[in-house]
């Protein structure tokens, strides 16, 4: 395979440790915001992504972040904010990582050059149709998420690949290929910078469109936010008290009914009886709350 542009030194960075700070940072900055806009190219691949793992979640599957090094650290990041900011449950949440959860202290490279923990690691997950595995690798080789994916693909598990080079191997094993052009970094493989950037953007991304799709999403606001301590409450409040326009006082009754839930508290405010009825009424419609709603009032007006 030809050298990833990832890996490329570009002749105008000759001479950036002698630059005045100014001048260097200008250029990291540009590295940067390159790597966030090519997550534009990739927003068709990304939507048919979200779309796929959003149908497997609904079917109680797992939404599986795999990576090595940068990669894996970015995927853990995200993973670990799906649960509170949109109450998925945690066990739909699986981050599997070269080396495990101990790079979180001390990020070694050994293990991601091993694709046997990665088949390893895979075949722990015990997966299955109803799971959706997004496996993240800058340069697209990195032999760990390669033969891991490659593995996972065998499963029957649905696949995605998100890498920053386009001849990747990593796009052999995906159903999806989502492919990041962050082209050449500044520090040439410094890969935790543009292609960094970019496959943040790229999780942050896929992460939120699954929420809107499994209906976690209404007119631009967190209804199923976990709301677990006073800045998360007081945001819960105020969406419960926008959506079913009421005043704050009945939106904070409303939760406390709620017994802190975000959904059921807006049906609550809006006119549902009790805690059971707005749970029933979220039963019957899959969790969808904008189906509720509607449900609710033609109800009321009947």
């Amino acid at each position: 395979m030809a050298m990833p542009r990832t890996e490329v030194v570009e002749d105008r960075f000759d001479g950036i440790d002698l630059w005045s700070s100014v001048d260097a940072l200008a250029a990291l900055a540009d590295g940067q915001i390159r790597g966030a806009m090519s997550v534009r190219a990739a927003i068709p691949a990304l939507a048919a992504a979200a779309e796929q793992a959003a149908d497997r979640l609904s079917k109680g599957g797992r939404l599986v972040y795999f990576g090595a090094g940068s990669s894996g650290l970015l995927a853990l990041v995200d993973a670990l904010e799906i649960p509170q900011t949109f109450s998925i449950p945690q066990g739909q949440i699986l981050v599997l990582m070269a080396g495990g959860m101990a790079m979180t202290e001390t990020l070694t490279g050994g293990p991601e050059d091993v694709a046997e923990l990665g088949v390893a690691d895979i075949e722990s997950a015990k997966l299955g149709p109803n799971d959706c595995v997004v496996a993240a690798s800058a340069s697209g080789s990195t032999p760990y998420t390669v033969a891991g994916l490659e593995a996972a693909r065998k499963t029957g598990a649905s696949t995605v690949a998100i890498a920053c080079n386009a001849s990747a191997p990593l796009f052999a094993h995906a159903d999806i290929a989502v492919f990041l052009d962050s082209g050449p970094e500044v520090l040439a493989g410094s890969t935790r910078m543009g292609a960094g950037t970019a496959q943040k953007a790229a999780f942050n991304m896929l992460s939120t469109m699954i929420a809107i799709r499994l209906g976690h999403v209404v007119d631009g606001m967190m209804v199923n936010v976990r709301a677990d301590n006073a800045k998360l409450r007081g945001r819960a409040a105020r969406i419960i008290s926008r959506i079913a326009k009421v005043d704050d006082a009945a939106a904070i009754g409303a939760l406390d009914a709620a017994e802190g839930e975000v959904k059921p508290a807006i049906l609550i405010a809006a006119g549902a009886t009790s805690l059971a009825t707005a749970g029933a009424l979220l039963a019957k419609h899959s969790g969808n709350l904008r189906a509720a709603l509607s449900a609710l009032a033609k109800s009321r007006i009947a």
